[in-house]
């Protein structure tokens, strides 16, 4: 699994970053979820320079003009509630794009511990597209993972990005150990080291799901 973080050099993005960790400002729900889909078009721009394109002649009411087009069949996947601000950001870069959804919650028990259910996925066939995976938070990468897993039951994407703005070092290493191969890509924005016995990262965001809808039952 290849490993982009945006963090690492200066761009708008450390600005929108520091907005969705500053508790003041996250009272804002909709400046919390505009910042998301921001995140979203630029992480969708950087990964558009990864993709396979095509020389297309196109008319214009002057001419032709010879330009570059991508080849790559796209799916963008979000898991909700917390991914679906960025997949509108993204959808902004690839608006021709198929869509999917998969709903992933923790089921608590006993001392804190939980397990990720799936209950819900919607999605097209995935043979040989370009899937864009998003969720907000990488925290123990258990919810991602099982989100791709899905979505590869129907079928073998050709390459899939993971879109996760604030990720964990536990979260990135379960991933990496899960997803060796070179056909998945993980694209954040910032690395945190620590997570909380109920696997929160610190210092994080908080739940980005409440913080852009409002808090659930």
């Amino acid at each position: 699994m290849e490993i982009r973080n945006l963090g690492e050099n200066d761009s708008a993005i450390s600005k929108f970053v520091i907005e969705l960790r500053d508790k003041k400002i996250q009272k804002d729900s909709l400046r919390f979820r505009k910042n998301l889909e921001r995140i979203g078009s630029i992480i969708a721009y950087e990964i558009s320079k990864t993709l396979n394109y095509e020389n297309v002649d196109i008319t214009t009411p002057l001419g032709i003009a010879a330009c570059r087009n991508i080849t790559d069949n796209i799916m963008v996947a979000s898991v909700l509630r917390a991914g679906l601000p960025l997949h509108r950001g993204i959808l902004e870069v690839f608006d021709h794009a198929q869509n999917a959804f998969i709903a992933a919650y923790r089921k608590y028990g006993k001392d804190n511990r939980f397990d990720i259910q799936l209950e819900y996925a919607s999605s097209p066939c995935t043979e040989g597209k370009t899937i864009i995976l998003a969720d907000t938070m990488l925290a123990t990468g258990n919810s991602v993972l099982l989100a791709y897993n899905r979505l590869c039951e129907s079928g073998d994407p050709k390459h899939t990005h993971l879109v996760c703005p604030i990720a964990s070092k536990h979260g990135i290493a379960f991933l990496s150990k899960n997803l060796p191969h070179k056909k998945v890509t993980l694209w954040v924005c910032a690395i945190d080291e620590e997570l909380t016995n109920k696997s929160y990262i610190v210092p994080g965001l908080g739940d980005a799901g409440d913080l852009s809808f409002g808090e659930k039952l």
